[in-house]
């Protein structure tokens, strides 16, 4: 389903009983901060927060919207989010239809695809308000100073809108903006992102790139921004596919950029390719803090709005947190795209706890000496998947999501001198603990049973179970037993 607008989502939440409102004063300086932290860090994730007095400010800000799997699912527009990667599981799957029953089956995907793509529309509820010149006041936003050593106020659930210099492509990323002043803000282009490609070729080209910063609309948009989608995807193509309509863009009033006109705010502006501005510290979602350093400027020329928006922010730190379940929806959502690229591969974990990039525990369908060798290197050439740090790979029996079950079989399973390969590469520019920013090592370990010809020529063991018949004449007598 499609959501009218950013708030139509929160009315949903609300009917549900999945969001609470807070009437108390909480200041967007820490305190916000350390309220949603502690719900966050609920069982389940705790419920939607909106704060209805953001300190002196009047717009309300929401926060841990995506929260839970729940949240996360409603804001695709399903019940639960697998089933998102199993219809694309099954589009990737289909073979061109044979006969006219097979055709008729294939035109529901045909369909929904073709009503993807997004359509410019006249005008929008996100330029209800239109401030441009001194009127447009970042400090007039309830941004969240998050962590007390930050330096200084970040907005945190953005799309930035910009556009391929050399191709005229569009990209949505989301990458923290830190407020400067009034009229300046900080865009953190990390060497590895769309972003920054963009902006280098307008160093190339010599001439400023114009960027737009949306806040809010149908929260899909918000997933497709953060979403590792191939390059030859649009984001705001995704999410079409995903609402099951097409995302009605506006230009904005300054800059050549469409943007959602659904959206709360739109900040809109123009990067300078040559001038950088020390950026940060940021408590980021390593659970550490992100250290200054010299980052592209964004000179603000307008701020948008509907009339009475609502400010849509989260936080990240020490995991869990609210990313955690966006996190996850995407690990499930584009499991079938890394299939089609590792076709052994039967599931994989990124857990939460490691910050996804950290940590990856797959299992295959082991065939020959070394499959577990090729697999990793397969993942560290797939995309953002290129920044996983430790990859552990098991059989195909072994339940990856069970992080308990995953730890037994390999500290029984590992012989680390010849099950670990270390190699080097990109690294997330976040990895405080590699050699160079965005460059270190990454390690995998072999987790599989050992063949012969892997060098392990004694029995391997099977792992001890009770017989089925056993299992089942204890479940008849079990009720009996009063345990």
């Amino acid at each position: 389903m499609a959501y009218a607008c950013f708030q139509s989502f929160l009315r949903r939440l609300e009917d549900a009983g999945e969001l609470r409102r807070i009437g108390e004063p909480v200041s967007p300086y820490l305190e916000i901060t350390e309220v949603a932290d502690r719900v966050m860090k609920r069982s389940g994730g705790g419920p939607a927060l909106l704060f209805e007095k953001p300190g002196s400010h009047a717009m309300p800000v929401a926060i841990n919207v995506y929260g839970s799997r729940r949240r996360m699912s409603w804001a695709l527009g399903v019940e639960d989010y697998e089933e998102i990667g199993a219809e694309i599981a099954a589009l990737l799957k289909a073979e061109p239809p044979a006969s006219l029953a097979d055709k008729l089956r294939f035109l529901g995907p045909l369909r929904r695809m073709a009503a993807s793509p997004p359509k410019r529309v006249a005008s929008g509820m996100c330029q209800e308000i239109v401030r441009t010149d001194t009127e447009a006041d970042l400090t007039a936003l309830p941004v969240l100073h998050c962590w007390p050593d930050d330096g200084g106020p970040f907005i945190t659930l953005p799309m930035v809108f910009t556009y391929d210099p050399a191709t005229g492509k569009r990209n949505v990323g989301m990458y923290r903006i830190q407020i400067h002043d009034a009229r300046t803000a900080g865009m953190h282009w990390q060497i590895h992102k769309v972003g920054a490609e963009h902006h280098r070729k307008s160093e190339e080209a010599g001439r400023p790139i114009e960027a737009a910063i949306a806040l809010g609309g149908d929260p899909v948009y918000a997933f497709c921004a953060a979403a590792p989608l191939p390059p030859s995807i649009d984001e705001m193509l995704f999410a079409g596919f995903l609402r099951r309509k097409a995302v009605p863009m506006v230009r904005c009033k300054t800059v050549d950029v469409d943007v959602p006109a659904d959206c709360e705010i739109v900040i809109e502006g123009h990067v300078d390719p040559d001038e950088r501005r020390d950026e940060g510290p940021f408590g980021d979602h390593t659970g550490f803090y992100t250290p200054i350093e010299p980052y592209p400027v964004l000179h603000v020329t307008a701020i948008t709005s509907r009339r009475a928006p609502v400010y849509p922010a989260t936080i990240v730190g020490k995991p869990p947190m609210e990313d955690a379940w966006i996190g996850k929806a995407v690990e499930r959502i584009f499991l079938p795209m890394v299939r089609l690229m590792i076709p052994e591969l039967v599931d994989m974990n990124l857990p939460v706890e490691a910050c996804f990039h950290n940590i990856a525990l797959v299992s295959i369908r082991k065939r020959y000496p070394g499959h577990a060798f090729k697999v990793m290197n397969a993942i560290w050439g797939l995309g953002q998947l290129m920044f996983t740090k430790m990859i552990f790979v098991f059989d195909a029996d072994v339940d990856v999501q069970n992080v308990a079950e995953c730890v037994w079989r390999m500290s029984n399973n590992l012989d680390p001198e010849r099950d670990m390969l270390v190699t080097r590469g990109p690294v997330d520019v976040l990895d405080h603990a590699s050699r160079e920013t965005g460059f270190g090592s990454k390690v995998g370990f072999d987790c599989t049973r050992k063949l012969p010809s892997e060098g392990h020529h004694r029995v391997w063991p099977e792992a001890i179970e009770m017989t089925a018949e056993v299992r089942q004449r204890v479940d008849a007598l079990w009720p009996r037993l009063g345990l």
